[in-house]
């Protein structure tokens, strides 16, 4: 598919552009557009994934007395004593 677009860079953008080409990180603006795209689209690929696996966790429901009584009486590991002193 081939897509013609009209960009209005500002010139922070262009200079950055200009700069990452003279370096040899794009052959060109088209190939900078190209692969920003796709790392961006990976972005957010990503972001719905973890979103995705969030929404799974809350319709889960609300624990219970005695969950919550598990919880308070599991040991925590050394390595997360930190997140205790965080949230008290």
């Amino acid at each position: 598919m081939t897509i013609t677009l009209t960009l209005m860079l500002t010139p922070t953008q262009e200079a950055w552009l200009q700069a990452h080409i003279a370096r040899g990180d794009f052959d060109s603006i088209e190939e900078a557009a190209r692969q920003l795209i796709a790392e961006r689209i990976a972005e957010r690929a990503a972001e719905d994934s973890l979103m995705s696996g969030k929404r799974e966790v809350l319709r889960v429901g609300a624990l219970t007395d005695a969950d919550l009584a598990a919880i308070a009486g599991t040991e925590m590991d050394s390595r997360h004593q930190h997140l205790d002193c965080e949230l008290n």
